[in-house]
């Protein structure tokens, strides 16, 4: 009985440590990409996921480093190997975590980074499955803010490269921000950005 205590122990203890490195690995991930290094927390993510293979947080945070940071990359051979390394990722996150909104998004804004680097090539072939990505994480999670704002943002977009008028989209950002304001993270480190971004284009939308 007392070896079974002792072995019980031991496993409690082991457990407790485990997460405890994960929380301190996530906590330094973001501490690095805070600090303005974010190829370094892009790095600790993935070694992050290599060692929690259950968890898409991880390879999401991996994934969005990747894609955040490829808006704006003139060098296609750059950009290219970039977001293979973010496909690849959300591709993890994914088969851990199926039917998920947040990685939804992520998957649409990867495809938006293509259509931002060259509208001409790209537009035509990904802005069909922007269109579907957003619907589908509409569906499956249709109050969660990221969702609502991304999808906003996208049609603004649109609106704007056809000379059409934003104002209809104005009001979806505006619910976004109330979406914001109920929004509670179901799990320590659980995606909870966008609401700044949300308020700089509700700052444009007034002009």
């Amino acid at each position: 009985m007392k070896n079974v205590i002792i072995i019980v122990a031991l496993l409690i203890s082991g457990l407790a440590s485990s997460q405890t490195n994960y929380e301190k690995g996530m906590q330094k991930a973001f501490d690095l990409w805070s600090a303005g290094e974010h190829v370094e927390a892009a790095n600790l993510f993935e070694r992050i996921a290599n060692a929690e293979q259950d968890n898409w947080l991880p390879p999401y945070y991996a994934a969005q480093i990747n894609v955040l940071y490829s808006f704006g990359i003139k060098d296609k051979e750059k950009l290219t190997a970039q977001l293979k390394k973010a496909q690849d990722l959300i591709n993890d996150a994914t088969a851990i975590s199926k039917d998920n909104a947040e990685i939804l998004v992520l998957q649409a804004l990867l495809h938006t980074a293509w259509v931002a680097y060259d509208g001409a090539t790209y537009g035509m072939t990904l802005s069909p499955k922007v269109v579907e990505l957003y619907t589908k994480a509409e569906a499956l999670d249709p109050e969660n803010p990221r969702v609502v704002y991304c999808h906003a943002e996208w049609n603004i977009g649109g609106a704007k490269f056809f000379g059409q008028d934003t104002t209809p989209f104005c009001k979806d950002l505006e619910r976004a921000l109330e979406l914001f304001a109920k929004f509670k993270p179901e799990t320590p480190f659980y995606p909870n950005w966008g609401q700044d971004r949300v308020e700089m284009l509700l700052k444009s939308c007034e002009k």
